[in-house]
Order: structure tokens, then C-alpha cells, then sequence
């Protein structure tokens, strides 16, 4: 199955809530639309946008469906951004295009139980297909095997990862790992980092430590800080996003578990709120549904418009 369909299969939960379906006449209440994008997480100030602007298109004669495409596409690609979100256009297979991260060093940070560990390898093979060299830094020091976690997908991919002893610092690991990555001249380096939501204050102070360190080590670094957000959690992730943003300036998100949640709409107000762009997203387990975010695939598939 390509990629453009698997994404259509992912999204079907949230596009069941809209009640899209292939007919070219396909139309829908205007109250029923709104509570459909606030049912799947869009937020009600988008979501009335959302409505007020396909509600305008179609007054012009513009069908349903298309009206609607454009209105979520102005949501998700606004003027100030669009320049900033739409790097490859849209393309049924969006993994032929290579995401380039602004530096060389990426700090993953998330809450415990969205799939950091795995969509760090996950994103390890990805740009190892792309012909990146890679490194994995086990940061994440107080999760029970999280580093051994890490090393297994590293052994697997052939990638090295740099750890610490269990309950180490972390930074200290991230420190060592960045100095690694420079000296060896390591394309990029992924680090892992700690998430546990019991003691949000410590936990984002760590990771400003963290961030520190790796500036100490190589001074241009880490250029990139990416969320990763489970979608399952819709609105409630839109609050760590705030949270995560103003401790240490995210400068992109990683969306998961599209395909297990009903709430995909979440990404209008990522990108509208926080004016974040969104890197990847994933529909499934395998090291393939995590592929390159790209708005109008989004959209397409979200409508089920191609086939």
C-alpha cells in the first residue's frame, strides 16, 4: 500500500467524525461541520474559521469539498508560514523528499508514553535511506530501560548510541554525545530526553540544562527541538505543546498514533496557535508510517479526495 493510502486508512477515524465521503456532491449542515471539527480536536475559534471561510468559497459556487480543502489548507499553511511549511508541495509519496533539519544536532523532547524512543529510531532510518550518517544520544537516563531501548534500535540500524549509567545525568550524556557527533563529523545526532509529567517543573529545567550542554559541546547546537505528541491526546496535547515551547523554543513537532485517534484535527491549531511546523506523522507501528508532513497530502487524504 503506498503511502498516500496508508495515510487515508490512518486518518479514517477523524474523517469518519466528518463524514467525508467520495461523492463529488458530498455536502454537510453548517452547525454539523463546526461540531464535527471541534468533535475532532480543531479547536471551536478554527473550527468556526474553518466554517465562516468554506461557507464563503461556496457561495461563490465553489462545491462543498473544495471549498472546504481550501479553508483547512489556509488553517494549516497561513500567508505568514507558508513558505516556512510548504517544502515539497504535495506529492502522493511525500518520502521521497528529504526533511533537512536546520542543524545538526536534534533534541526530542515529550511526555512519557507518546513513542519518543521509538520515533527517534524510527527517524534514524529514515534519514539513514536519505544517506545521513547518524548517532543516537540514550538521554533519557530515568526511564527503566530506556537506554537499552535505544541501543537495541541502534544495534538494528547500525547506528551508534552514546549512554550513560541508569539514573545518570543526563546532560552529561547528551554533552558526551555532542562532542561524539562533532568530532567524528556524524551528519545528525538524536537525542533522547527525559519525559515524566509528575514533576513538570524539574523536567523542564533539565531539559534547559540539557540544551545548554549541548551549546557547551558544539556551540552552534542543537538547532532543532522536536516534540513528539500521541494524538490520541488531542486537546491535552496542545497544553504540553505551550508548556514544552515556552521552556526551550520547540522548533518543530512530530505528530504519532494518527491512525488510533479520532481527534487528527489537532494539528490545525499546532500549526495556527503555536505557528510550529509539523515534520512528521505517523499512522502506524512500522518504520514506514512515520513519513514526511506535508499540508495538502494532509488534506487530500483527510477528504479522501485522490485515489
Amino acid at each position: 500500500m503506498s503511502w498516500f493510502n496508508r495515510l487515508k486508512e490512518g486518518l479514517s477515524k477523524t474523517r469518519g467524525i466528518i463524514s467525508v465521503g467520495q461523492a463529488p456532491d458530498w455536502e454537510m449542515d453548517w452547525d454539523d461541520l463546526e461540531f464535527a471539527l471541534i468533535a475532532s480536536d480543531v479547536g471551536a475559534k478554527i473550527s468556526a474559521e474553518v466554517v465562516a471561510e468554506t461557507k464563503k468559497e461556496r457561495e461563490r459556487g465553489t462545491s462543498f469539498k473544495e471549498a472546504l480543502e481550501q479553508a483547512l489548507l489556509d488553517q494549516l499553511e497561513p500567508d505568514r508560514m507558508r513558505q516556512k511549511l510548504r517544502r515539497v508541495g504535495f506529492d502522493l509519496d511525500v518520502s521521497r523528499h528529504l526533511v533537512e533539519p536546520a542543524g545538526k544536532v536534534i533534541m526530542m523532547v515529550g511526555v512519557n508514553g507518546v513513542g519518543k524512543t521509538t520515533t527517534i529510531a524510527k527517524l534514524g532510518q529514515y534519514y539513514q535511506s536519505h544517506g545521513k550518517s547518524v548517532m543516537f544520544a540514550a538521554g533519557d537516563t530515568f526511564r527503566a530501560a530506556a537506554a537499552s531501548q535505544l541501543e537495541i534500535w541502534g544495534d538494528r540500524l547500525g547506528i551508534p548510541t552514546i549512554t550513560g549509567p541508569d539514573g545518570g545525568d543526563p546532560a552529561s550524556v547528551a554533552f558526551d554525545a555532542a562532542a561524539a557527533r562533532k568530532a567524528r563529523g556524524t551528519d545528525l545526532l538524536f537525542v533522547d530526553t527525559a519525559g515524566r509529567l509528575h514533576n513538570k517543573h524539574n523536567l523542564m529545567e533539565e531539559l534547559k540544562k540539557v540544551k545548554r550542554v549541548i551549546t557547551k559541546a558544539d556551540e552552534a547546537e542543537p538547532a532543532d527541538m522536536w516534540l513528539v505528541l500521541d494524538s490520541v491526546t488531542g486537546q491535552n496535547g496542545l497544553e504540553q505543546a505551550r508548556k514544552f515551547h515556552a521552556a526551550v523554543g520547540l522548533t518543530g513537532v512530530v505528530i504519532t498514533k494518527l491512525d488510533g485517534t479520532a481527534k487528527g484535527g489537532i494539528i490545525l491549531p499546532i500549526v495556527r496557535e503555536l505557528g510550529l511546523p509539523v515534520k512528521f506523522i505517523g499512522v502506524g507501528e512500522s518504520a514506514d508510517d512515520l513519513q514526511p508532513y506535508d499540508a495538502a497530502a494532509y488534506v487530500q487524504a483527510l477528504l479522501d479526495m485522490p485515489s
